[in-house]
Protein backbone atom coordinates (compact mmCIF):
# COMPACT_ATOMS: atom_id res chain seq x y z
CA UNK A 1 0.00 0.00 0.00
CA UNK A 2 2.83 2.32 0.92
CA UNK A 3 4.59 1.51 -2.36
CA UNK A 4 1.47 2.38 -4.38
CA UNK A 5 1.20 5.73 -2.63
CA UNK A 6 4.85 6.38 -3.49
CA UNK A 7 4.24 5.70 -7.15
CA UNK A 8 1.16 7.91 -7.12
CA UNK A 9 3.15 10.71 -5.47
CA UNK A 10 5.95 10.37 -7.99
CA UNK A 11 3.42 10.43 -10.83
CA UNK A 12 1.78 13.54 -9.43
CA UNK A 13 5.16 15.28 -9.04
CA UNK A 14 6.13 14.30 -12.57
CA UNK A 15 2.81 15.54 -13.93
CA UNK A 16 3.11 18.84 -12.13
CA UNK A 17 6.73 19.13 -13.28
CA UNK A 18 5.64 18.59 -16.89
CA UNK A 19 3.06 21.32 -16.48
CA UNK A 20 5.79 23.68 -15.26
CA UNK A 21 7.91 23.51 -18.42
CA UNK A 22 7.35 24.29 -22.07
CA UNK A 23 9.54 24.47 -25.15
CA UNK A 24 9.79 27.05 -27.91
CA UNK A 25 11.25 25.91 -31.24
CA UNK A 26 13.20 28.05 -33.72
CA UNK A 27 10.12 28.36 -35.93
CA UNK A 28 7.82 29.61 -33.16
CA UNK A 29 7.01 32.67 -31.13
CA UNK A 30 5.34 32.30 -27.75
CA UNK A 31 3.27 34.42 -25.36
CA UNK A 32 2.94 33.59 -21.67
CA UNK A 33 -0.25 34.63 -19.86
CA UNK A 34 -0.96 34.98 -16.18
CA UNK A 35 -4.63 34.58 -15.55
CA UNK A 36 -5.36 35.89 -19.05
CA UNK A 37 -2.90 38.79 -18.88
CA UNK A 38 0.15 38.84 -21.16
CA UNK A 39 3.32 38.81 -19.06
CA UNK A 40 6.08 37.85 -21.56
CA UNK A 41 6.51 37.42 -25.29
CA UNK A 42 10.24 37.52 -26.07
CA UNK A 43 11.17 33.87 -25.65
CA UNK A 44 14.29 32.47 -27.23
CA UNK A 45 14.21 28.91 -28.63
CA UNK A 46 14.67 26.34 -25.87
CA UNK A 47 13.19 25.15 -22.57
CA UNK A 48 11.23 27.57 -20.36
CA UNK A 49 9.22 27.46 -17.13
CA UNK A 50 5.74 28.53 -16.03
CA UNK A 51 3.45 28.14 -13.07
CA UNK A 52 0.80 25.51 -13.62
CA UNK A 53 -2.82 26.62 -13.45
CA UNK A 54 -1.66 30.25 -13.25
CA UNK A 55 0.30 30.62 -16.47
CA UNK A 56 -0.62 29.37 -19.90
CA UNK A 57 1.32 29.68 -23.16
CA UNK A 58 0.23 30.23 -26.77
CA UNK A 59 2.61 29.57 -29.66
CA UNK A 60 2.58 31.04 -33.16
CA UNK A 61 4.42 30.14 -36.35
CA UNK A 62 7.04 32.81 -37.06
CA UNK A 63 8.01 31.49 -40.47
CA UNK A 64 7.24 33.47 -43.64
CA UNK A 65 3.63 33.11 -44.73
CA UNK A 66 2.26 33.60 -48.24
CA UNK A 67 -0.96 35.44 -48.98
CA UNK A 68 -1.91 34.60 -52.56
CA UNK A 69 -4.46 37.26 -53.43
CA UNK A 70 -7.16 36.68 -56.01
CA UNK A 71 -6.82 38.72 -59.25
CA UNK A 72 -8.35 42.13 -58.63
CA UNK A 73 -9.44 45.00 -60.90
CA UNK A 74 -7.96 48.45 -60.35
CA UNK A 75 -8.60 51.75 -62.10
CA UNK A 76 -5.71 53.56 -63.78
CA UNK A 77 -5.23 57.32 -64.04
CA UNK A 78 -7.15 57.27 -67.34
CA UNK A 79 -10.07 55.44 -65.69
CA UNK A 80 -9.33 52.13 -67.38
CA UNK A 81 -9.51 48.78 -65.59
CA UNK A 82 -6.50 46.49 -65.24
CA UNK A 83 -6.51 43.01 -63.72
CA UNK A 84 -3.65 42.48 -61.25
CA UNK A 85 -2.50 39.10 -59.98
CA UNK A 86 -0.19 39.39 -56.96
CA UNK A 87 0.99 37.75 -53.75
CA UNK A 88 2.42 38.96 -50.43
CA UNK A 89 5.07 37.40 -48.22
CA UNK A 90 4.76 38.24 -44.53
CA UNK A 91 5.64 37.02 -41.06
CA UNK A 92 4.73 37.84 -37.49
CA UNK A 93 6.56 40.94 -36.29
CA UNK A 94 5.18 41.90 -32.86
CA UNK A 95 3.53 38.75 -31.56
CA UNK A 96 1.66 40.64 -28.81
CA UNK A 97 0.06 43.02 -31.31
CA UNK A 98 -0.64 40.12 -33.64
CA UNK A 99 -2.50 38.27 -30.90
CA UNK A 100 -4.31 41.36 -29.65
CA UNK A 101 -5.50 42.70 -33.01
CA UNK A 102 -6.27 39.53 -35.00
CA UNK A 103 -6.42 37.03 -32.14
CA UNK A 104 -3.47 35.16 -33.63
CA UNK A 105 -5.71 33.93 -36.47
CA UNK A 106 -3.74 33.62 -39.73
CA UNK A 107 -6.88 33.66 -41.87
CA UNK A 108 -8.09 36.87 -40.26
CA UNK A 109 -4.59 38.34 -40.62
CA UNK A 110 -4.58 37.49 -44.35
CA UNK A 111 -7.99 39.10 -44.74
CA UNK A 112 -6.86 42.33 -43.09
CA UNK A 113 -3.55 42.37 -44.96
CA UNK A 114 -5.32 41.76 -48.27
CA UNK A 115 -7.34 44.94 -47.77
CA UNK A 116 -4.21 46.94 -46.92
CA UNK A 117 -2.35 45.75 -50.01
CA UNK A 118 -5.36 46.37 -52.26
CA UNK A 119 -5.60 49.94 -50.99
CA UNK A 120 -1.88 50.40 -51.73
CA UNK A 121 -2.36 48.98 -55.23
CA UNK A 122 -5.38 51.22 -55.79
CA UNK A 123 -3.44 54.32 -54.77
CA UNK A 124 -0.40 53.58 -56.95
CA UNK A 125 -2.28 52.38 -60.01
CA UNK A 126 -4.55 55.43 -59.85
CA UNK A 127 -1.46 57.63 -60.42
CA UNK A 128 -0.34 55.86 -63.61
CA UNK A 129 -1.83 55.22 -67.03
CA UNK A 130 -1.85 51.83 -68.74
CA UNK A 131 1.24 52.56 -70.80
CA UNK A 132 3.22 53.46 -67.69
CA UNK A 133 2.03 50.36 -65.84
CA UNK A 134 3.02 48.06 -68.69
CA UNK A 135 6.39 49.70 -69.29
CA UNK A 136 7.43 50.75 -65.75
CA UNK A 137 9.96 48.60 -63.92
CA UNK A 138 7.96 46.40 -61.55
CA UNK A 139 10.76 46.61 -59.01
CA UNK A 140 9.96 50.32 -58.55
CA UNK A 141 6.25 49.56 -58.03
CA UNK A 142 7.15 46.78 -55.58
CA UNK A 143 9.30 49.08 -53.45
CA UNK A 144 6.58 51.73 -53.30
CA UNK A 145 3.92 49.18 -52.33
CA UNK A 146 6.08 47.74 -49.55
CA UNK A 147 6.89 51.22 -48.26
CA UNK A 148 3.22 52.23 -48.16
CA UNK A 149 1.85 48.97 -46.74
CA UNK A 150 4.50 48.25 -44.09
CA UNK A 151 3.33 50.77 -41.44
CA UNK A 152 -0.29 49.60 -41.73
CA UNK A 153 0.76 45.95 -41.51
CA UNK A 154 2.86 46.75 -38.44
CA UNK A 155 -0.34 47.91 -36.70
CA UNK A 156 -1.51 44.30 -37.07
CA UNK A 157 1.74 42.92 -35.65
CA UNK A 158 2.78 41.75 -39.14
CA UNK A 159 5.97 42.40 -41.08
CA UNK A 160 5.73 42.52 -44.88
CA UNK A 161 8.68 40.76 -46.48
CA UNK A 162 7.76 41.09 -50.14
CA UNK A 163 4.99 42.17 -52.49
CA UNK A 164 5.13 40.82 -56.02
CA UNK A 165 3.00 41.61 -59.05
CA UNK A 166 2.87 38.44 -61.12
CA UNK A 167 0.71 39.72 -63.97
CA UNK A 168 -1.00 42.90 -65.14
CA UNK A 169 -3.66 42.08 -67.69
CA UNK A 170 -6.17 44.20 -69.53
CA UNK A 171 -9.85 43.32 -69.74
CA UNK A 172 -11.00 42.33 -73.21
CA UNK A 173 -12.87 45.58 -73.75
CA UNK A 174 -9.78 47.60 -72.84
CA UNK A 175 -7.27 45.45 -74.72
CA UNK A 176 -8.77 46.14 -78.14
CA UNK A 177 -8.82 49.89 -77.47
CA UNK A 178 -5.23 49.90 -76.23
CA UNK A 179 -4.02 47.81 -79.15
CA UNK A 180 -5.71 50.13 -81.64
CA UNK A 181 -4.10 53.13 -79.97
CA UNK A 182 -0.71 51.41 -79.93
CA UNK A 183 -1.14 50.48 -83.59
CA UNK A 184 -1.98 54.08 -84.49
CA UNK A 185 1.06 55.29 -82.54
CA UNK A 186 3.35 52.83 -84.32
CA UNK A 187 1.88 53.87 -87.67
CA UNK A 188 2.57 57.53 -86.84
CA UNK A 189 6.16 56.70 -85.93
CA UNK A 190 6.53 54.69 -89.17
CA UNK A 191 5.21 57.61 -91.23
CA UNK A 192 7.63 59.93 -89.51
CA UNK A 193 10.53 57.60 -90.25
CA UNK A 194 9.44 57.27 -93.88
CA UNK A 195 9.19 61.05 -94.19
CA UNK A 196 12.66 61.49 -92.72
CA UNK A 197 13.99 58.81 -95.07
CA UNK A 198 12.42 60.48 -98.12
CA UNK A 199 13.87 63.83 -97.05
CA UNK A 200 17.33 62.29 -96.62
CA UNK A 201 17.02 60.56 -100.02
CA UNK A 202 16.12 63.85 -101.73
CA UNK A 203 19.00 65.58 -100.02
CA UNK A 204 21.44 62.86 -101.10
CA UNK A 205 20.05 62.86 -104.64
CA UNK A 206 20.35 66.66 -104.93
CA UNK A 207 23.90 66.52 -103.59
CA UNK A 208 24.79 63.77 -106.09
CA UNK A 209 23.31 65.81 -108.98
CA UNK A 210 25.28 68.87 -107.87
CA UNK A 211 28.48 66.84 -107.66
CA UNK A 212 27.79 65.37 -111.13
CA UNK A 213 27.36 68.86 -112.64
CA UNK A 214 30.50 70.13 -110.92
CA UNK A 215 32.48 67.06 -112.00
CA UNK A 216 31.32 67.34 -115.62
CA UNK A 217 32.10 71.09 -115.66
CA UNK A 218 35.56 70.46 -114.27
CA UNK A 219 36.11 67.66 -116.79
CA UNK A 220 34.95 69.87 -119.68
CA UNK A 221 37.25 72.65 -118.48
CA UNK A 222 40.19 70.23 -118.25
CA UNK A 223 39.34 68.83 -121.71
CA UNK A 224 39.22 72.31 -123.25
CA UNK A 225 42.53 73.18 -121.64
CA UNK A 226 44.10 69.99 -122.98
CA UNK A 227 42.53 70.54 -126.39
CA UNK A 228 43.85 74.11 -126.48
CA UNK A 229 47.29 72.96 -125.43
CA UNK A 230 47.16 70.25 -128.11
CA UNK A 231 46.06 72.69 -130.77
CA UNK A 232 48.80 75.10 -129.76
CA UNK A 233 51.38 72.35 -129.85
CA UNK A 234 50.04 71.15 -133.22
CA UNK A 235 50.21 74.66 -134.63
CA UNK A 236 53.72 75.06 -133.32
CA UNK A 237 54.81 71.78 -134.93
CA UNK A 238 53.01 72.78 -138.12
CA UNK A 239 54.77 76.12 -138.17
CA UNK A 240 58.14 74.54 -137.53
CA UNK A 241 57.57 71.98 -140.27
CA UNK A 242 56.42 74.65 -142.69
CA UNK A 243 59.44 76.77 -141.94
CA UNK A 244 61.86 73.89 -142.40
CA UNK A 245 60.88 73.18 -146.08
CA UNK A 246 58.23 75.49 -147.43
CA UNK A 247 58.13 74.02 -150.92
CA UNK A 248 57.74 70.45 -149.72
CA UNK A 249 55.06 71.42 -147.23
CA UNK A 250 53.10 73.27 -149.90
CA UNK A 251 53.33 70.23 -152.18
CA UNK A 252 52.20 67.93 -149.32
CA UNK A 253 49.18 70.12 -148.59
CA UNK A 254 48.22 70.11 -152.26
CA UNK A 255 48.37 66.31 -152.40
CA UNK A 256 46.06 66.09 -149.39
CA UNK A 257 43.68 68.57 -151.06
CA UNK A 258 43.67 66.50 -154.26
CA UNK A 259 42.93 63.35 -152.26
CA UNK A 260 40.01 64.83 -150.38
CA UNK A 261 38.58 66.55 -153.46
CA UNK A 262 38.77 63.63 -155.88
CA UNK A 263 37.47 61.11 -153.34
CA UNK A 264 34.37 63.17 -152.51
CA UNK A 265 33.32 64.47 -155.93
CA UNK A 266 33.48 63.17 -159.51
CA UNK A 267 32.86 66.56 -161.12
CA UNK A 268 34.72 69.83 -160.69
CA UNK A 269 34.29 73.20 -162.34
CA UNK A 270 37.57 75.10 -162.03
CA UNK A 271 39.73 77.37 -164.07
CA UNK A 272 42.58 75.28 -165.48
CA UNK A 273 45.01 78.09 -164.70
CA UNK A 274 44.08 78.23 -160.99
CA UNK A 275 46.67 77.52 -158.31
CA UNK A 276 44.82 74.31 -157.48
CA UNK A 277 46.37 72.66 -160.56
CA UNK A 278 49.77 74.19 -159.99
CA UNK A 279 51.60 70.89 -159.56
CA UNK A 280 49.81 69.30 -162.52
CA UNK A 281 51.48 71.81 -164.88
CA UNK A 282 55.04 71.66 -163.60
CA UNK A 283 57.54 69.57 -165.58
CA UNK A 284 60.44 67.67 -164.22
Amino acid sequence: MTQNKLWVSLGAVLFIGMMCIFTVSETEKAIKFRLGEIVKNDYEPGLHFKWPFINNVKKFDKRIQTMDAKPERFLTAEKKNVIVDSFVKWRIGDVTTFYTVVAGDVDQANLRLDQIVKDAFRGEFGKRNIKQLLSTDRQAIREILIKNAKPLAADLGMEIVDVQVMRIDLPDEVSSSVFRRMEAERERVAREFRSQGAEAAERIRADADRQRVVTMANAFKDAEILRGEGDAKSADIYAQAYGADTEFFTFYRSLNAYKKTFSSSSMMVLDPDSDFFKYFKQQK
